[in-house]
C-alpha cells in the first residue's frame, strides 16, 4: 500500500485573506497566490515517492460566492505548479450534511481506496481544526500549520509548524 501526504488548500498552500481573525478562501482566479516554499515542499515529497493528494472544503461554490470556473482555474494552476496527484473539492454548504466535508473523513476515505493509501503510515497537513479532526478520523498523522487565526483547535494534532516547508522537512523524518 502506498502513503500519501493529504494537503488542505487554502492557508497551506494559497494565501487566505484574514478578517477579524478567520481565514477565508480566495474568490477570484486573481486572488490566488501561492505561499512560500510551498513548490519545493511538495516537490520534495513528491520526489520520496508520496502521494500528494489536495483535499478542500469549498463552500463558496455551494453558497453561489465563488464561481466553479474560477476554481477550476486556481486547481489548474495548483496542478501546473506542484503536480498534485489528485485535487479533491467538497463543494457543499455548511448545513448540506454531506460526507465529503472536513471534518468528515470522506475525501480522506474516498482518495485512500481509489490509490491504494495506507492511511495509518499517511499524513494530513492543515491550518483548520477541521483538516485535524479529518485527518484524525481517518487514521493520519496530523500536523497543524499555525496562522494565527481566531478559532479553537478542537483536537491535539501529531504535531504544530508555521509552514508546509517546515511541516515537509517534519514528514520527511517521519518516513
Amino acid at each position: 500500500m502506498r502513503r500519501a501526504v493529504f494537503l488542505d488548500r487554502d492557508g497551506v498552500l494559497n494565501r487566505s485573506a484574514v478578517r477579524n481573525g478567520k481565514p477565508f478562501a480566495p474568490r477570484r482566479f486573481e486572488e490566488f497566490r501561492l505561499l512560500p516554499g510551498v513548490r519545493s515542499a511538495v516537490g520534495s515529497l513528491k520526489s520520496r515517492g508520496l502521494l500528494i493528494i489536495v483535499v478542500t472544503n469549498q463552500p463558496d461554490i455551494g453558497n453561489g460566492l465563488v464561481d466553479v470556473r474560477d476554481v477550476e482555474a486556481m486547481h489548474a494552476r495548483l496542478r501546473q505548479r506542484i503536480d498534485p496527484d489528485e485535487i479533491i473539492v467538497c463543494p457543499h454548504r455548511q448545513a448540506d450534511g454531506c460526507e465529503c466535508r472536513k471534518p468528515k473523513p470522506g475525501m480522506l476515505l474516498a482518495a485512500a481506496s481509489r490509490w491504494g493509501i495506507d492511511l495509518a503510515r499517511s499524513f494530513m497537513i492543515g491550518d483548520r481544526s477541521g483538516d485535524i479532526v479529518a485527518g484524525q478520523r481517518a487514521g493520519c498523522y496530523t500536523i497543524f500549520i499555525q496562522r494565527g487565526y481566531h478559532e479553537p483547535l478542537c483536537s491535539k494534532p501529531h504535531a504544530i509548524l508555521l509552514s508546509l516547508p517546515q511541516a515537509a522537512r517534519h514528514v520527511l523524518t517521519k518516513i
